[in-house]
C-alpha cells in the first residue's frame, strides 16, 4: 500500500522528528514524484521550506480570528527611574485590563517556581470575583483539566510555553506576555542540557497573542518595548541545533541515510554538535570512525542499540544489563527515564504527596525508587479492578496516564530484548550489579564529592549538584552518578545513585586513561613498581594503584632492576655470585666507616657498568634474570663475579686492624665492635656490641681511649676543648697529641687522668678536672654502647654504660634468673638450710660466661637468695638479708630491754616523734644486730659461720640493744631541747640559719635513723646535735657570722652533691663514700660549736681531696 499524500502539521515547532522527516522526504521525492507532500502551521518561514522543496508553491489561508490589539509595556521604561520588577509589571498589566470588558487573562511564564510565585501574589491581592489557575507540564490530570471548566467570573491562567500551540485554553481575551520562555538548549563544550530562560522569537510572540483572538477581539500586553520585539530573531531554533544528536546519528547509520552532515535538513546542525553526538555513540560503543570523525560505522552493539526504542543512553543499558542478570531492572528504570515522571506533586498539597512518594525512596538510589514504584503498582493492578487502580494512582499521587505510557514502553523494550534472546531474570538483581549496567550509559555523568562541599566534580570538571528533590540530597555520597545533568539557577545532577569509582573501569576500557608516576625497585616483588593513576573524563577512578612497571617501559625497568637488585643488593635470591658480590662490598664499606672515608669503594656507576655490558637486554625483573641466568650460568658461572681489586680505589692499605679493631676486650670479654661513618646519626662513630647478660660484667673504664684509629683525633679535640688561657699552653694541638701518645700507655690510667699528668710533665701546666668540656669533642670520638638480645636485636643504645645499666637493669635481672642453675635462687627460707653460699655465680651461656653474685634478701618474714648483677647490690642485701636471718632465730630481746632499761630513758623512748615506738625499738634491734655481725668481720657465706654468727648474737644481742637504746634516748631528748628553741617567732636575720639547722637535723634523726646511721655514729650524732644547741646560742648573738659560716657549708655540700650524683647509684651507700657526708657534719661542729672537739683535723679542702682520692 502506497500513500499519495503526506500532511506535516505544526511544521513551525521543528522537532527533531520533523525535521528528520523533512529531510528523508527530500529524498524521497525524486523517487516518488507522484508522491504530494502539504506542510502546515500558522507561524511557518514559508520561504525556507519552500527552497528546501524545490521552491515548492506557497498557498496562504487566513485563519478565523478576530483583531488582536498589541500594548507595549516594558518592565522599566528608558525615561522612568523608578525600579520595577516583573511581578509589579504583571499587577499593572492585571489592573489595566481590569478596566476592559470582562474576560478571562492568560500569562506567560517561563517556569513551575515562577507560576507557583506570581500565583502566590496575585491570590493576595484578593481580586473580587478572579481564579488564579496554574498550568504546566507536572500538574496532575484534574489540576490541569480545570482550564476547561466553565466557570463564573473572571479567570487568569498563568501557563508555561506549552500554552502557545500544543494546547488552547479556552475563553481568553487577553494576553499578557512577559516575553521570554525555558528553551532546552545542549552545549557540546559542556556536555550538558541547560535550560536557560531567553527572549521568545517573534514567531513566537506571535503565537502567544494569537491565544487572545479565538472568541473575540483581544489585547496582548507585551512587558517588553517594540524596538526589542522587532530585534528579536523572526523564528525559534529548531530542535536539531540545540540538542544532542546521537539519537538521530544511531538511527540514520541504522538505516543506512548516509552521513549526517550530507543529509538534506532544512537546516544543517553545526558541525561541532555532530562531532558531539558522534563521540557519546562512542562513549557507548556504538559506533566507530575514522581519527578524522568523518565517517563511522555501527558496532555490533550500535546495531543491537538502534533497535531499542529508547534514548542510545538508556539502550546501552539495557544491553548490559544481560552480563550482569539485571535486564528486568533495566528495562524498568530505562522505561522510567524515557518519560515524564509519573508522580506528581500538586501545589498545594506537596507534603501529602512527598509522604506517599517516600515509600518508594532507597536511600542510596533514586533508580531503585522507580523499581520499588513498579512492584508496588504491579501489585496494586494484580489485586485492583482498572477503575481502582486508577482511582488508587490518584490517591498515591501518581499520573494515571504517565503509569500506563510506562508499562508501554516497558512492553515494547521487553519485545525488543526478547527477539535480540537477552534473558529476562526473575529473581531480584543485586544493587552493584544494576548499577554496573547503568554505568555504562551515564559514564559522562559520574561525579566525585568535593571533601568540605555538597558539590560534585563530574566529567570533563563540570561542577553539579544532586538535585533536591533526590533522596541522596542530604547525605550524598561520595561517587554518584545521575540520570541527567540540567542547567538551570545551576548544574543540577536529577536521579541520583552511590557507587564505587571501581565498578567503572571495567565497563569504561574504551574511555579510560592511565598515568603512571614513582617507578621504583620493589624487593618483595622482584620487580619495578609504579603508582598508576586511571581516570575517566579527568575524574581519578583509581587514584593510587600499585602496578608492574615492565610492560609500560621496559628500559627504565631493566635499568632500576640493575640498580637496586644487584649494585645495591635489594634482593632476596639464593645466586652464589649475589651473595659472593654483596659480601665483597660489605667488607668494603666496612672499611670506609672504619677510616671514615667514601673514597676506597668505587662508585656504584663502576658497579652498574659491569653489570649492564653482561646481563641481557631483556631482563627487566627477577623473574625474567633467573631465566636468563640459568641457562648462562652453565656457560660462563664467574661471567658476573666481582673482583676485590676491581672495588677498591687506592689508599685503601692504611686501614688495618690494629686502629680498626673488629673486638674490645676488656678482661675476659669480648665486645664486637661495628662501624658507622654518618654525621649526625645517633651511633656516628664506633658502637661496642654488648649481650645482654653480660652487660653487668662491662665496666666503663678504658672505653674513653677509643680505638687506636680515632685515638689521636680524641687527643687533639680534648685538647681543644680547653678554656683558651689553658690551651694557648698546648699549642699546636696535634703536636702534644703525638708527644702524649708517645709517651703514654693505653688504658693503663683513666685516659684524663693519664692525659693531665702528661701534658703537666710536658709543659709545668696542672689543668683542672673541670676544664675538660666533654660536650665540645664531636660524637663519632665517643664510644657508642649498644646493648643487644640473644638474637642480636638492639635493646638500647647511648653514649653513657651506666644510664644503659640502669635502664636495663631489670631486664639483666630476669636474664640472669632465667640462666641460674635449678636451685641457686630459692626463697621462702627461715634457717641455714642451703650449705655455703657461692660468693660469685658463673655459666656458660652460647659463646660467653654469664656472671653473677648471690646473696640473701630480707623478705621481713623469710629471706630468699637470689642473684645480683654487681658485687656492690650483693653486699647490700647480704648485709641485710643476713640480719633478718639472724633475727628469725633468736629470741626477742625487747623483754629484756623492758626489765633493763632506765624509766627514764623508757619515757624518752615513748615521746619518739618518728613513728611508733614498736618501730623505734626494731630499729634499736636491727642496729644492734649490724654492729654485732661488723664485730665478727662482716657478712658470712658458709653454714659454718653463720652458727658461730649466730651463737655471738644471741648472746650479746640483748646488752648491745640496752646500749643502744640508752644513746637513742639521749639523742631525742637533745632533738626536743632543739625543736623548742626553734618554735616561736624568728628573727629575720636568723631565718636562713634556722632554715639550715632543720634541714640538718633532717637528715641526722629520722624514721630508721638509728639503722641507716649506725652504732658508731651513735655518739657522734648526739655531738651533732649539741653542736647545733651551742650554734643557736651563738647565731642569737651574732646572726651575720653564722650566715658567713653556713654559705662556706652550703658550698662544700653542693659541691658534695654533685659529686654524690656522679657516682653510681650503688657506690653511693659504700661506707667510704659516705664518710665523706660525715666530714661534713665534723665541719660544722668546727665551725659552730668548737669547744666540742673533732675526732681528726677537718677542713673543706680536706674534703674535697677525699672526694678526690675516692673517684680515683
Amino acid at each position: 500500500m502506497q500513500y499519495d499524500t503526506i500532511i506535516i502539521d505544526e511544521a513551525h515547532e521543528r522537532s527533531l522528528n520533523i525535521d528528520f522527516l523533512l529531510g528523508y522526504l527530500r529524498e524521497l521525492l525524486p523517487k516518488r514524484p507522484d508522491l504530494k507532500i502539504i506542510i502546515t502551521s500558522a507561524t511557518i518561514d514559508p520561504e525556507r521550506f519552500s527552497r528546501h522543496f524545490n521552491h515548492a508553491p506557497i498557498i496562504e489561508v487566513s485563519g478565523r480570528t478576530y483583531p488582536v490589539e498589541v500594548r507595549y509595556r516594558p518592565i522599566v521604561e528608558e525615561a522612568d527611574d523608578t525600579e520595577r520588577d516583573q511581578l509589579q509589571a504583571i499587577f499593572d498589566a492585571v489592573d489595566e485590563l481590569g478596566h476592559e470588558s470582562p474576560g478571562d487573562i492568560l500569562i506567560f511564564m517561563s517556569g513551575e517556581r515562577e507560576i507557583r510565585d506570581t500565583a502566590d501574589a496575585l491570590n493576595k491581592l484578593n481580586l473580587r470575583h478572579t481564579e488564579v489557575l496554574p498550568l504546566y507540564a507536572r500538574l496532575s490530570n484534574s489540576e490541569q483539566n480545570r482550564v476547561f471548566q466553565s466557570h463564573s467570573g473572571r479567570r487568569i491562567v498563568l501557563a508555561t510555553n506549552v500554552a502557545e500551540t500544543s494546547l488552547t485554553v479556552p475563553g481568553i481575551k487577553y494576553v499578557i506576555d512577559p516575553g521570554t520562555a525555558r528553551i532546552s538548549r545542549y552545549s557540546f563544550r559542556t556536555k550538558v542540557q541547560r535550560l536557560p530562560i531567553e527572549p521568545v522569537s517573534q514567531a513566537s510572540a506571535n503565537q502567544r497573542k494569537g491565544r487572545c483572538g479565538r472568541v473575540s477581539e483581544g489585547i496582548c500586553i507585551r512587558l517588553y518595548s517594540e524596538d526589542d520585539f522587532l530585534s528579536r530573531p523572526a523564528f525559534t531554533d529548531p530542535e536539531i541545533l540545540r540538542t544532542n544528536l546521537a539519537s538521530v546519528i544511531l538511527q540514520m547509520t541504522a538505516l543506512g541515510l548516509g552521513d549526517i552532515a550530507a543529509f538534506p535538513f532544512v537546516e544543517a546542525p553545526d558541525k561541532r554538535n555532530i562531532q558531539d553526538g558522534v563521540r557519546l555513540l562512542e562513549e557507548l560503543g556504538a559506533i566507530t570512525t575514522d581519527e578524522q570523525m568523518t565517517a563511522y560505522k555501527l558496532t555490533p552493539m550500535g546495531r543491537q542499540l538502534s533497535q531499542l526504542p529508547v534514548d542510545p543512553r538508556l539502550a546501552r543499558m539495557v544491553l548490559e544489563a544481560q552480563k550482569h542478570g539485571c535486564v528486568r531492572e533495566a528495562m524498568i528504570i530505562t522505561s522510567a527515564l524515557s518519560i515524564q515522571d509519573p508522580r506528581e506533586r500538586p501545589m498545594d498539597k506537596q507534603q501529602a504527596s512527598d509522604e506517599k512518594h517516600r515509600r518508594f525512596h532507597d536511600k542510596e538510589s533514586d533508580f531503585l525508587a522507580f523499581v520499588n514504584l513498579w512492584n508496588y503498582l504491579g501489585e496494586q493492578q494484580k489485586a485492583l479492578s482498572s477503575n481502582q487502580f486508577r482511582r488508587q494512582c490518584r490517591l498515591d499521587f501518581l499520573n494515571y496516564l504517565r503509569v500506563r505510557e510506562w508499562q508501554d514502553i516497558y512492553t515494547q523494550l521487553r519485545q525488543v530484548v526478547k527477539e535480540l534472546g537477552l534473558p529476562v531474570n526473575s529473581e531480584p538483581a543485586e544493587y552493584r550489579e544494576i548499577h554496573t549496567a547503568l554505568l555504562t550509559g551515564l559514564l559522562s555523568h559520574i561525579g566525585m564529592k568535593d571533601t568540605d562541599k555538597q558539590e560534585f566534580t563530574g566529567a570533563r570538571n563540570a561542577r553539579f549538584s544532586i538535585f533536591p528533590g533526590s533522596g541522596l540530597f542530604k547525605k550524598p555520597p561520595k561517587w554518584t552518578m545521575v540520570a541527567e545533568l540540567v542547567e538551570t539557577s545551576r548544574l543540577w545532577g536529577r536521579i541520583a545513585a552511590r557507587i564505587d569509582p571501581e565498578w567503572v573501569e571495567p565497563v569504561a576500557q574504551h574511555l579510560i586513561k592511565r598515568s603512571y608516576s614513582e617507578p621504583h625497585w620493589e624487593r618483595a616483588q622482584g620487580a619495578v613498581m609504579a603508582t598508576e593513576k586511571v581516570t575517566v573524563y579527568g575524574l581519578p577512578i583509581v587514584a593510587a594503584r600499585k602496578v608492574n612497571y615492565s610492560q609500560i617501559d621496559p628500559a627504565l625497568c631493566r635499568e632500576l632492576f640493575i640498580r637496586h637488585a644487584l649494585v645495591e643488593g635489594d634482593w632476596q635470591t639464593r645466586h652464589t655470585f649475589f651473595r659472593d658480590n654483596l659480601k665483597l662490598r660489605t667488607e668494603i664499606e666496612e672499611l670506609e666507616h672504619k677510616s671514615r672515608r667514601r673514597d676506597i669503594l668505587v662508585d656504584d656507576e663502576t658497579m652498574f657498568e659491569f653489570y649492564d655490558r653482561r646481563i641481557s637486554h631483556d631482563v627487566i625483573s627477577a623473574r625474567h634474570f633467573d631465566n636468563w641466568w640459568k641457562q648462562s650460568s652453565r656457560e660462563t658461572p664467574d661471567l658476573l663475579n666481582f673482583e676485590k681489586s676491581m672495588l677498591i680505589k687506592e689508599g685503601a692499605e692504611q686501614v688495618s686492624k690494629l686502629d680498626y679493631p673488629n673486638f674490645w676486650h676488656q678482661g675476659n670479654l669480648k665486645l664486637r665492635l661495628t662501624y658507622q661513618f654518618e654525621p649526625g646519626a645517633d651511633a656516628d662513630g664506633v658502637t661496642v656490641h654488648i649481650p645482654l647478660p653480660l652487660l653487668n660484667q662491662v665496666e666503663e673504664a678504658g672505653f674513653e681511649w677509643q680505638i687506636p684509629g680515632l685515638r689521636r683525633e680524641l687527643i687533639i679535640a680534648l685538647i681543644k676543648s680547653l678554656p683558651k688561657p689553658v690551651r694557648r699552653n698546648f699549642v699546636p694541638a696535634p703536636n702534644y697529641a703525638e708527644a702524649f701518645l708517645g709517651r703514654a700507655t693505653p688504658l693503663e690510667l683513666p685516659l684524663l687522668d693519664s692525659l693531665e699528668r702528661e701534658l703537666r710533665r710536658m709543659s709545668g701546666v696542672t689543668i683542672d678536672r673541670e676544664a675538660w668540656q666533654w660536650d665540645q669533642v664531636p660524637d663519632h670520638l665517643k664510644i657508642t654502647f649498644r646493648v643487644v638480645d640473644d638474637k642480636n636485636k638492639k635493646l638500647a643504645e647511648g653514649r653513657s654504660l651506666q644510664e644503659l645499666k640502669d635502664t636495663l637493669k631489670g631486664k639483666v635481672q630476669e636474664t640472669l634468673s632465667a640462666v641460674a642453675d635449678d636451685g641457686i635462687e630459692q626463697s621462702g627460707l627461715h634457717i641455714w638450710s642451703f650449705g655455703t653460699l657461692a660468693e660469685s655465680y658463673e655459666q656458660k651461656r652460647g659463646n660467653y660466661r654469664v656472671k653473677a653474685w648471690p646473696a640473701l634478701v630480707d623478705e621481713r618474714d623469710s629471706v630468699a637468695i637470689k642473684l645480683f648483677d654487681n658485687p656492690l647490690e650483693q653486699q647490700q642485701a647480704m648485709w641485710r638479708g643476713l640480719r633478718r636471718l639472724l633475727l628469725l632465730n633468736i629470741p626477742s630481746p625487747i623483754k629484756y630491754l623492758h626489765e633493763k632499761l632506765p624509766n627514764k630513758a623508757k619515757l624518752g623512748l615513748y615521746f619518739n616523734p618518728y613513728g611508733k615506738v614498736l618501730d623505734l625499738i626494731d630499729d634499736c634491734i636491727s642496729c644492734g644486730v649490724d654492729k654485732l655481725i661488723d664485730e665478727a668481720g662482716g657478712p658470712v657465706w658458709t653454714e659454718e659461720g653463720f652458727a658461730k654468727l649466730h651463737e655471738k648474737v644471741r648472746a650479746e644481742l640483748n646488752d648491745t640493744v640496752v646500749e643502744i637504746a640508752k644513746q637513742v634516748e639521749q639523742i631525742l631528748t637533745a632533738v626536743f631541747n632543739v625543736n623548742k628553741r626553734l618554735k616561736g617567732r624568728v628573727d629575720m636575720t636568723m631565718a636562713l640559719g634556722l632554715s639550715d639547722i632543720k634541714a640538718q637535723m633532717s637528715g641526722l634523726v629520722y624514721r630508721g635513723f638509728v639503722t641507716g646511721n649506725g652504732f658508731r655514729r651513735l655518739g657522734d650524732t648526739l655531738r651533732y646535735l649539741q653542736a647545733i644547741e651551742k650554734r643557736l646560742e651563738k647565731m642569737a648573738v651574732d646572726p651575720h657570722r653564722d650566715r658567713a659560716q653556713m654559705l662556706k657549708i652550703e658550698s662544700i655540700q653542693q659541691a658534695w652533691q654533685q659529686w654524690l650524683n656522679k657516682l653510681p647509684p650503688a657506690r653511693r651507700d659504700d661506707e667510704d663514700v659516705q664518710e665523706v657526708r660525715w666530714m661534713i657534719e665534723e665541719l660544722r661542729v668546727s665551725f659552730f660549736a668548737q669547744q666540742l672537739g673533732t675526732p681528726y683535723p677537718i677542713s673543706d679542702k680536706r674534703i674535697l681531696q677525699a672526694m678526690e682520692q675516692i673517684v680515683a
